[in-house]
């Protein structure tokens, strides 16, 4: 309140007093049945995108075909496709190959699932999404955080060594939960419902998962037998130091040396994406070359642990083994829930990164849909929790990829592997699958993205730090509540403490800003120009009106104090941001007049968009609250309006 109403006084009386000026009537909202209001809520709510457009006009079999090209994508490129784009499909699918495979058998063992789990999933999904999924670049399978989520809840109830099947049946249960509420969150179009997931939440929650992921990998990499089944920081530490008698020189020094080559060859494809061939094909070629060398050294005999026999042939049919009975039930679909929330959210993620590189457009509901259906289903073909990963989509990207096809390329190079070349995987050590899983997850510490939070936005930051420390010194489960619960919590903050501010007058103009934000802008003597910029609703109404009361006691006492500003005979409220108002909000309007009244001040408001202006109305029996002549589209028009009121009511009494 440190500007002065000197500056105005010269203004008005110079220019904006002197001129004739147009005050435009605050029209009320055209009429609309509730049953029309209530249409255009769910249409917004539910279908923003509004997916029937394309069906309006069209005779009934033209609708049946945009229909079914709607629910399964691939008969919209499907007749367009071409040999051209096969090439490049076929090259791409083959180098995501390279990757999916030795990644599949390592994140399945991070989940605490039998090696070959992870390349039936690598192959089944991938087929299913290529013929329901949105998203030319989305490569699919098994994910490092999802497989460690979903680890490391089953394992808090069920041993995955003492009982091997159980944990194997939950985790396909956990599967299909996980499927059956992504794709119930794309049929029911909720998918706002994973907005809660924060970016900061995300960048905090992915980079202590992958710190998590990476020690973990201590037992592989330090060749330690008896480890800790806690996924904390401390524990897995603890464990680490306390078995130093069992780390292995021979795996140190294999696990030590294949990582250096691993994250060589990640960075020289970081400096130079066009030789993105290099980090894609090194997973496979360290698989490969280790494997020779264990078993041309024997060295399953001299202290390092091999993979061991893996079966042959394609995926089992597993729907026998879904749990959904027992003291078991709560714990699947918890641990499905879960996994399904953070896999869906990176999948479509990773799918809207890759789609504005290339410039077109995926749809989220499809997205879920297709994610959903391909891990219901993949629970019943051996299959747990998979999802588009962004490692094997950036490679697929790098590599140019034109369609879902390079799925199908992946998927049929599984196949082969499943069928012909599983022999080749007995004397892979355990080292070099630890190895690629630290550089793949390395790469989720996105510490650029948690600088620019800082700088953006402190609350966020602190979001970010509780997921990140959450997980590192509680769980991971635990780590992501609380930064959810954060999260939640600013928006219920911004919703119960909406922002109000003063507005004073730009000199020479008739527009009005913050007085905080332009120090030029001047304060209007006899005004109390207040803006709100949220909805009022029952969650903020008692807060507005300790504020306001706080505002104009200020104002008064400013007043009394400085006695440079004439009485205050009006206060205005700019009503333009907000955009809804419920009961609570209208009961507000009417008490804040009465104690203006009592004051003897007057209420003016201005530019009460149509669902406020409307509520108003209706509540308004004495038409006192909406009168025309205290209701105005602009706050420039309502000062000069009630100036010359005030002028004309002077002149008056001087005659």
């Amino acid at each position: 309140m440190e500007p002065n109403g000197s500056n105005f006084h010269n203004m008005t009386s110079s220019h904006h007093i002197a001129m004739e000026t147009e005050v435009h009537r605050v029209a009320a909202p055209p009429h609309r049945s509730s049953l029309h209001k209530l249409k255009t809520l769910l249409k917004e709510t539910f279908f923003p995108d509004d997916p029937f457009r394309q069906f309006k006009g069209k005779s009934w079999k033209l609708q049946l075909i945009l229909g079914a090209k709607y629910i399964f994508p691939v008969l919209e490129w499907g007749p367009k496709y071409s040999l051209n784009l096969l090439k490049s499909d076929i090259v791409s699918g083959l180098t995501i190959a390279s990757v999916a495979i030795p990644q599949g058998i390592s994140y399945a063992k991070l989940a605490n699932l039998p090696p070959i789990v992870g390349l039936y999933s690598s192959f089944v999904p991938p087929l299913i999404y290529a013929v329901l999924g949105s998203s030319r670049d989305l490569a699919v399978g098994p994910v490092s955080i999802s497989s460690l989520i979903m680890g490391s809840m089953l394992r808090q109830q069920v041993s995955p060594s003492q009982d091997p099947l159980l944990f194997l049946q939950l985790a396909f249960s956990s599967t299909f939960f996980a499927g059956l509420f992504q794709a119930s969150l794309g049929f029911l179009r909720l998918g706002f419902i994973i907005d809660f997931l924060s970016k900061a939440t995300l960048i905090g929650f992915m980079g202590g998962a992958a710190i998590i992921v990476s020690l973990q990998q201590l037992k592989s990499l330090l060749g330690i037998k008896n480890f800790t089944k806690k996924m904390g920081i401390l524990p897995v530490m603890t464990s680490v130091f306390h078995n130093i008698h069992e780390w292995s020189w021979q795996t140190i020094l294999m696990g030590f040396c294949f990582l250096v080559f691993l994250l060589l060859a990640r960075h020289i494809s970081i400096r130079k994406p066009k030789l993105f061939w290099v980090s894609a094909g090194a997973p496979l070629l360290s698989v490969i070359i280790a494997t020779l060398l264990v078993f041309a050294s024997k060295a399953q005999n001299h202290g390092i642990s091999v993979i061991g026999k893996l079966p042959e042939g394609l995926n089992p049919p597993s729907w026998n083994m879904l749990h959904f009975h027992d003291t078991y039930l709560g714990l699947v679909i918890k641990t499905g829930l879960v996994t399904g929330i953070i896999s869906l959210t990176e999948g479509i993620a990773v799918g809207r990164t890759f789609a504005a590189l290339k410039n077109y457009q995926v749809d989220g509901n499809k997205e879920m849909i297709a994610i959903g259906v391909m891990n219901i289903v993949g629970s019943s073909t051996s299959c747990y929790v998979t999802t588009g990963a962004f490692s094997r989509s950036a490679v697929n990207h790098n590599a140019g990829c034109k369609t879902a096809v390079s799925n199908v390329v992946m998927a049929v190079t599984v196949m082969i592997t499943l069928l012909l070349l599983m022999p080749l995987f007995q004397y892979t050590p355990n080292v070099i699958l630890g190895a690629i899983i630290v550089t793949a997850v390395i790469g989720l510490i996105d510490i650029p993205a948690a600088i620019q939070i800082w700088k953006i936005d402190k609350f966020d930051f602190l979001v970010m730090l509780c997921a990140f420390f959450g997980v590192l010194f509680i769980s991971v489960e635990e780590g992501l509540a609380i930064a959810v619960g954060m999260s939640i919590f600013k928006v219920l903050l911004q919703i119960t403490r909406p922002k109000t501010v003063m507005l004073g007058n730009i000199p020479g103009s008739d527009i009005y800003r913050d007085l905080h934000h332009y120090k030029e802008a001047v304060i209007v003597p006899g005004f109390l120009i207040l803006s709100i910029e949220a909805p009022i609703n029952f969650a903020n109404t008692t807060y507005l009106k300790e504020r306001f009361t706080r505002w104009i006691e200020e104002y008064e006492s400013d007043e009394e104090n400085a006695k440079k500003k004439s009485e205050l005979k009006f206060v205005i409220l700019d009503l333009s941001a907000v955009n809804a108002i419920d009961t609570n909000g209208v009961s507000f309007f009417k008490d804040l007049k009465m104690t203006l009244e009592k004051k003897n001040l007057e209420l003016v408001l201005v530019n009460p968009i149509g669902e406020v202006m409307e509520k108003l109305q209706r509540s308004d029996d004495t038409n006192e609250l909406a009168r025309s002549d205290r209701m105005f589209l602009t706050v420039g028009e309502a000062v000069l309006s009630l100036l010359s009121t005030i002028k004309n009511h002077s002149s008056n009494y001087n005659v």
